[in-house]
Parts: structure tokens; C-alpha cells; sequence
């Protein structure tokens, strides 16, 4: 046991004695090398994203006013109409009858009126027997508004230009007050809302244009602005509601659909590292200087935007200065580092005093060990 015991310390020095001798081979005494880099300026752009639903820019139910049986449907399902259009018909017979009765009493009492009139003039009528019939014919062509008015209900028109959704009545079918006939959507334009924190509060202003895109059309975006934002805060969430409105022209959009929202904020240009030479311990930032001595200094920095595997530096470094880009574990401070930047040649060695001849350039040297 003691033997192999010292077999074992025997080797490790033997291998440490080469580590040595040979380890630091072109890297300034055994110093590690990694891979540098230079500080460059680079263009950062500030981006808010944000998940959203589309809405229509109108929409609601159409419904029958009353209760009856529907005698006609006037559209078919996806139809796109102008306000105003038939939807649906219900019965009104019982109505148009109705009405019929109470025009023919409005035309008698007219001409009752008249008759009394003239005889009025002619100093055979009284004042108050006009006025009677005059009550009389107004009453009649009051109830036949509110007639006119009942079976206008029965004629379901739309309020609005837009598309009608699938029907889910037929003729025949008897409604009852409220019970849906169809949905109609203006979707000319959509209305995107979507959820932003509070701290964005002050990128965000009416105007602004919006990013969005959807699943649906994977390289396609889709450009808004921003048309109001709720002045009220959500007090669980802290944050608050932007809405967006898209020109939709083609009807590519529909309501309820998922879309991704991207708002640039701001652009700016400054003073850019790679985000592999940054070190953070805590709140606090740090990246390796490599002076022109080949030491490596750790240097506390103020970090802005990221953007594209950068990071915007705002001070700590200047343009042109050398850092380590990557490799920082192996790093420590106040110690040599070979920074090597990519794309660069190393530096040359330095020549021997052996006239320029390598101590082992030749097989007979001692020093040409394996």
C-alpha cells in the first residue's frame, strides 16, 4: 500500500511538471484563453408585446320584437347587407286587417269633419260638435300608427351594414319575444383589445401604430393604431386595457380571433456587448476589460435594451474597448487573459536566443521530451 501510494504521488508531480512546461504554450504564461470581443454600437428598438382578441367593430343579436310565426327568411347564411334590408318577415295578417279597419274609420271621420265644417260656416254647426269630430278623426289615424308600428315590428330589418352570421330558424318556426334570428357584424374594421402592464403606461398613446399578427395567417401582419386606452388601471393585475383598431377591408379577420401585438416604443442607437460577456450578480452588472497589457478587469456596467443577442450598455465602457465576449468562468480579476477575437490573427511568438532557431526544431535536444 505504501508503494503504490507513492507510485501515485510520483505521477501526479510528473504530470504536474509537464502542465507546467508545456500548458502555457503561447498563452502568455498559462493565462486562459477565451474568446474577445469589442465594444460596438449597435441600434436597440424598445418593444411592447401583448396578447389580444379581436372584436367587431359593431356587432349584436337580431331578435323578433314579438311573439309570431316567422313567414319569410330574407338572407342566406355569411350574407353580407346594407342597413336597412329585410331579415326576416313575421305573420301580420291579423295586423293588416286591423289596419284596414281603422284607415276606413279615419277616412269617415275626415269626411264627417269636412260636412260639419261647412255647415259650421254657414252657422249650422256649433263650435263644440266640430271639435268632437275632429277628436274623432285624429283618435282614428292615431290608431292606425300604432297599428303601422305593430306590423313594422314583424318586418326585421338590419341596423347596420354587415355580414349575418349562420341562421339557426326556418320559416314556419313560431319566435317568441327576444328569441335570436341572426347575428350581424360589421367586421369592415376590428376592434383589438389587449392587456398591457402599468409601467408601459407612459410608451403607450392614441395614435400609435400597432403590430399584430394571428395564427391563422402566420406571415402576414396586420397594421393598427391605437384608437382609446381605459383610463382605469385593473387594481389585481396592474394593468390596463388598450384598444386597436385594424382596417380589415379584405374580412380576412374575424371576431374572436387570438392575435400577438407588438408596439415599438422606441429606437435608439448606443453602445452595444454581446449578452455571453455579461455578468450578473444581483442587480448589478459586470463585464471583463481587457487592458493593453492583457489583464482582465471586471468592470461594474449601467444596461438598457437587449435586442438580437446584444446588450446595450448606457455607461461603465466606451466604444472600442476589448472584452471578453465569452468564456467569463474561466476568468478572474486582475488576471492575464489571451482574448482571442475571431477573425484575427494571434499575435507572433517571440523568437528564442537560439537564432531564431526553435529549442526544439531539432531531434538530437534534450528538451524535445514527449
Amino acid at each position: 500500500m505504501k508503494f503504490r501510494g507513492s507510485w501515485l504521488l510520483a505521477l501526479l508531480f510528473t504530470l504536474t511538471a509537464c502542465g507546467d512546461a508545456n500548458g502555457g504554450s503561447g498563452q502568455r504564461g498559462g493565462a486562459p484563453t477565451v474568446v474577445g470581443g469589442i465594444v460596438t454600437q449597435a441600434e436597440f428598438v424598445s418593444e411592447i408585446e401583448a396578447v389580444g382578441t379581436a372584436f367587431a367593430n359593431e356587432q349584436t343579436v337580431i331578435t323578433s320584437p314579438v311573439t309570431e310565426r316567422i313567414e319569410r327568411i330574407a338572407f342566406s347564411d355569411g350574407a353580407i347587407v346594407r342597413r336597412g334590408a329585410v331579415i326576416a318577415q313575421l305573420s301580420r295578417g291579423e295586423e293588416s286587417a286591423d289596419l284596414n279597419s281603422v284607415e276606413a274609420r279615419a277616412r269617415e271621420a275626415e269626411k264627417q269633419l269636412e260636412r260639419l265644417t261647412a255647415l259650421q260656416e254657414r252657422g249650422f254647426a256649433t263650435n263644440a260638435a266640430v271639435d268632437e269630430q275632429t277628436a274623432l278623426r285624429d283618435g282614428a289615424r292615431a290608431d292606425a300608427n300604432a297599428i303601422r308600428s305593430r306590423i313594422s315590428d314583424r318586418v326585421i330589418r338590419a341596423p347596420f351594414d354587415g355580414v349575418l352570421s349562420l341562421r339557426t330558424v326556418s320559416p314556419g318556426t313560431v319566435v317568441t319575444s327576444g328569441s335570436p334570428i341572426a347575428t350581424i357584424s360589421d367586421i369592415s374594421s376590428i376592434k383589438l383589445d389587449f392587456t398591457v402592464p402599468e409601467n408601459f403606461l407612459s410608451a403607450l398613446e392614441t395614435g400609435q401604430v400597432i403590430e399584430a399578427s394571428t395564427s391563422a395567417y402566420p406571415d402576414q401582419s396586420f397594421f393598427g393604431r391605437i384608437d382609446n386606452i381605459n383610463p382605469l388601471v385593473d387594481p389585481l393585475s396592474r394593468s390596463v386595457t388598450v384598444r386597436a383598431i385594424l382596417p380589415n377591408g379584405p374580412r380576412q379577420l374575424r371576431p374572436g380571433m387570438l392575435m400577438s401585438v407588438r408596439i415599438v416604443s422606441e429606437t435608439r442607437t448606443g453602445l452595444a456587448i454581446p449578452e455571453t460577456a455579461l455578468l450578473a450578480q444581483g442587480d448589478q452588472n459586470f463585464v471583463f476589460l481587457v487592458d493593453s497589457e492583457g489583464t482582465a478587469r471586471r468592470t461594474p456596467i449601467e444596461i438598457g435594451l437587449r435586442s438580437k443577442g446584444m446588450v446595450e450598455v448606457r455607461s461603465g465602457v466606451a466604444l472600442g474597448n476589448k472584452i471578453v465576449a465569452d468564456g467569463t468562468v474561466k476568468v478572474r480579476d486582475d488576471a492575464p487573459v489571451n482574448a482571442v477575437i475571431p477573425g484575427q490573427k494571434p499575435a507572433a511568438k517571440t523568437a528564442g536566443k537560439t537564432g531564431g532557431k526553435s529549442p526544439n526544431s531539432k531531434r538530437g535536444d534534450g528538451a524535445g521530451g514527449s
